[in-house]
């Protein structure tokens, strides 16, 4: 259990990161709480390698990581219905811009009383962070070590197809363009071997799902002599995006003493006469110069026929970093996915006909979603996760 501290602290920091750019933490009043937080949990997070080594052979560190993953697991709900919450908002006012429908939407979820609730949340988790901090014979007795000394903290994407609802033709259809072989992109440019192809739609549509159900199509395995896989920081710098990509090539945490240029000449030698796919995940950043700088670095040695897959809410970032002529433009899910979604996320299998005043409700819930998938699997993980009564309530 304690062993997952590491990584779901990166998660979270990243989390906080993407939540505190938001322009809805800002009207919300807690950007600065949740760069607080965000601040906070990045000085945890630097010693936790060294507690998750030295724990085995230490129990009152066992429990210190115990109780902080607990904090993190709390503030990870508390990030999901935030970020749920905004979804609804932000798919409302996509739909009806400001008018009175959506003052009537929000004020059924009564926003000032979420906002207060978020808010005394986000303080009881820096308190309970600050508590585990403030215990000097642990934290102090602890080092930052570098990422390679800490162990193999890479998560390989897989989806189950099963898992995955209504994206089936978006799917083949990227399949479909990652297979075509020949040196020419799909924009008739024969001097560029790599094709990149973005997935782009607003937050929550699935995007990273449905990047990663393609990752692992048996298809795919088998065309390419390399997969990469990298989460993008939001801040697109070189040296960090490189060792990223080179790690995860490699499977494994890159030293941060290495330099730009060590990365880059083993990144050279990693992808040298390979067919590759990398899927660049999250890109935010729309700087042509730095994309530009990457591209030239991923291009370089790499094998004709090479793809590269990103996904992004940007158009911008799309239209600077793609080269087919359309994007893959995510749409909402229809409602009859939404509720399948829904029976997915809230009931055990088959078990949604045992209680069907309980699937009723969840087709009022699925209705509050605006058709965006994360929402639907946020609000249907509410009630799976509580015990149920006799009489079929929560």
């Amino acid at each position: 259990m304690a062993d997952l501290a590491f990584p779901l602290a990166t998660k979270l920091i990243e989390k906080l990161g993407s939540i505190a750019s938001e322009q809805i933490s800002l009207a919300w009043g807690v950007k600065a709480d949740l760069k607080m937080l965000q601040c906070m949990m990045s000085i945890i997070k630097d010693v936790l390698l060294d507690a998750e080594q030295k724990q085995k052979h230490n129990q009152q560190i066992r429990s210190w990581l115990r109780q902080l993953k607990d904090v993190f697991l709390d503030a990870e709900d508390s990030l999901d219905e935030f970020v749920c919450e905004a979804l609804r908002r932000e798919v409302v006012e996509t739909f009806h811009g400001t008018t009175g429908k959506v003052r009537r939407f929000f004020s059924r979820s009564n926003p000032i009383a979420f906002r207060l609730r978020v808010g005394h949340e986000i303080k009881e988790i820096r308190e309970r962070l600050d508590e585990l901090k403030s215990n000097e014979a642990i934290f102090d007795s602890l080092t930052i070590l570098p990422l390679g000394d800490g162990g193999d903290h890479h998560e390989r994407p897989f989806v189950p197809a099963s898992k995955v609802i209504g994206r089936e033709s978006e799917k083949e259809e990227i399949v479909n363009l990652l297979m075509q072989q020949g040196d020419d992109d799909q924009s008739g440019n024969s001097n560029n071997k790599v094709s990149v192809i973005p997935i782009v739609g607003i937050r929550g549509l699935g995007k990273t799902t449905l990047a990663k159900w393609v990752y692992d199509d048996k298809r795919v395995v088998g065309h390419f002599e390399l997969r990469i896989w990298a989460s993008l920081p939001v801040d697109f710098e070189l040296t960090r995006l490189t060792r990223l990509i080179l790690g995860s090539a490699l499977d494994t945490e890159m030293s941060d003493k290495l330099t730009l240029d060590q990365l880059q000449q083993r990144l050279r030698e990693t992808l040298k006469d390979k067919k590759f796919l990398l899927v660049l995940d999250d890109v935010w950043n729309d700087d042509a110069w730095k994309w530009s700088q990457l591209r030239d670095l991923l291009t370089e040695e790499a094998k004709s026929g090479s793809q590269i897959l990103v996904t992004t809410r940007s158009t911008a970032v799309a239209e600077i970093m793609g080269t087919i002529p359309a994007n893959i433009n995510l749409e909402f899910l229809s409602f009859k996915d939404c509720l399948s979604l829904f029976v997915e996320c809230a009931f055990k299998e088959g078990r949604d006909k045992d209680y069907p005043t309980l699937f009723e409700m969840g087709k009022d819930i699925v209705g509050k979603c605006g058709a965006v998938p994360l929402a639907v699997k946020t609000l249907g993980s509410q009630p799976y996760s509580k015990p149920m009564s006799a009489n079929g309530n929560w």
